[in-house]
């Protein structure tokens, strides 16, 4: 279905309820305000295939703008808030943007992106200076009815650059109806219970991929987002609580950080609502997942895929507690583990991550890219490290790029982090190789304390003692560094490429 649908049959349903402040849209003005922005853009010659920028926050007009866009048939490229004025450009630039949307509180980013760029149209979403002009009051004069050429839109997102300058995801642009279902409203509908009656919180920034995609096929299904500026631990469960949340989408992150409240914070709140806990974009340690499915029940869903979305991979509670550590069986395309030969391994093998028969994908502007992330079978791989059981149910092991090799032998940081990030003193925790003239690369940890704790050397000794009891010698860091936050995105994302780079120079 549509929101226009449920605006007809529906019309004071909220639609969306924005935490902080309880402002909530309903239905019928979300499609109204939507299709006024449609009318907009159709007056400034976009056209179906077309690019729009835009630069919001976690705001009611990433909704109203984002139908627009999906409803006339254009690509949509949500830039993330953190970045640059220089990576703002570049993403304007590389994704041939005809239009830029920016909220107030992005203003002065966006002019600084736009100082060279004096022929892109660009617009507040409500007010103007001499550089923006005023999207609302422009869209405000446009009928608010459907346009005559509705085309089926999507995002061309771009990735979190931490591997290098962002790269723009660029699917094949939908046909066929508007209304015609996602893989997400698949899956919530068939995997979730999502449906008419969900009440959806959303957590993390919606210009990442999932969280923009997750509130938006949970609108199209006719459920009601509640949508938080920014995250807090507290403050979500206070909001399961008033607001009776159904269904919520969280990173390991979140998790860590709820389940170091205090037990006497936790327990206060009423969190027997859920029906349904999702989570993903970044690994989660296994005693951390073991916590999540003791203190929730066993409504604790992940799933595995990644802005290209070229396959899916889910499991539930019940089959993660036979399997764990694993990220599921396929639900979308077929999962094929590729050694070094370019061979299929069998069952147990661990080699690179590819999946066959999901949808098609390029890396705008960048087809050495596009080449890399595929083989000659055409078969697509995001760039991590896995294996399969003899079941089918993928193990990750970590991303290709992030491997050490020190003394000839493979170390996956990620099981060195899913252990360090359980320990009492340690907030966050990444590893890296570093270069070692002996070794070739050697494991680094570098660790945020928890608060009130010390980083020092005492401490180091204590997490080094820890990983060899749990890893043995080889996997244990050989140097501990501390660092008062690392540099993560809300997604649960580490910018490692960042801290090797700081190491390395």
């Amino acid at each position: 279905m549509h929101p226009a649908e449920h605006a007809a049959r529906n019309p004071d349903k909220p639609a969306v309820v924005m935490a902080e402040t309880g402002k909530t849209m309903d239905f019928a003005t979300l499609d109204a305000l939507s299709n006024a922005s449609a009318h907009q853009l159709r007056a400034l010659g976009l056209k179906r295939g077309d690019v729009v920028a835009t630069l919001f926050g976690n705001s009611p007009e990433v909704f109203v703008f984002g139908w627009a866009a999906q409803r006339s048939g254009l690509y949509q490229t949500a830039i993330s808030s953190k970045l640059s004025a220089r990576d703002v450009a570049y993403i304007l630039a590389d994704s041939g943007a005809k239009l830029l949307v920016v909220s107030l509180a992005h203003a002065d980013l966006a002019r600084e992106a736009l100082a060279n760029m004096p022929d892109l149209p660009a617009y507040l979403w409500s007010g103007s200076d001499d550089r923006l002009s005023d999207w609302s009051a422009a869209a405000a004069a446009q009928p608010t009815g459907r346009i005559d050429d509705e085309s089926p839109g999507t995002d061309l997102l771009y990735s979190s650059g931490t591997t290098g300058r962002p790269k723009g995801v660029m699917p094949a642009l939908p046909t066929g109806s508007i209304d015609a279902g996602t893989p997400l409203t698949r899956m919530g509908a068939g995997l979730y219970g999502m449906s008419e009656d969900t009440v959806y919180l959303s957590t993390s920034p919606l210009y990442h991929a999932a969280p923009l995609r997750w509130a938006m096929a949970v609108l199209q299904l006719g459920g009601t987002v509640v949508v938080m500026e920014r995250f807090d631990p507290e403050e979500a469960l206070r909001l399961i609580e008033r607001h009776a949340i159904t269904h919520a989408t969280f990173v390991p992150t979140h998790f860590i950080r709820m389940l170091k409240l205090d037990e006497q914070t936790r327990a206060k709140y009423d969190v027997s609502s859920l029906h349904a806990v999702v989570h993903a974009a970044a690994p989660c340690p296994v005693p951390v997942k073991h916590a999540m499915i003791d203190w929730f029940g066993p409504i604790v869903h992940e799933y595995y895929s990644g802005t290209e979305s070229c396959g899916i991979t889910a499991l539930s509670s019940e089959e993660w507690l036979r399997k764990p550590g694993s990220v599921g069986r396929a639900v979308l395309g077929v999962v094929h583990i590729v050694g070094t030969d370019g061979h299929e391994l069998p069952a147990g093998e661990t080699g690179d991550v590819f999946f066959s028969d999901g949808p098609a994908f390029r890396y705008l502007n960048d087809p050495q890219k596009t080449a890399d992330a595929h083989d000659a079978r055409g078969w697509a791989t995001l760039g991590d490290i896995g294996r399969l059981d003899d079941d089918g149910f993928l193990f990750l092991s970590d991303r290709r790029s992030f491997m050490i090799i020190s003394g000839g032998v493979n170390i996956y940081p990620q099981e060195i982090e899913n252990l360090l990030v359980t320990h009492p003193a340690v907030a966050d925790v990444a590893v890296i190789g570093i270069p070692c003239d002996e070794m070739g690369e050697m494991v680094l940890a570098v660790v945020q304390p928890a608060p009130g704790v010390a980083g020092d050397a005492p401490l180091a000794a204590e997490l080094q003692t820890f990983a060899r009891r749990e890893l043995g010698g080889v996997k244990t860091p050989k140097r501990v560094d501390f660092m008062d936050e690392l540099p993560r995105e809300p997604t649960g994302k580490l910018f490692k490429r960042k801290l090797r780079d700081q190491y390395c120079a």
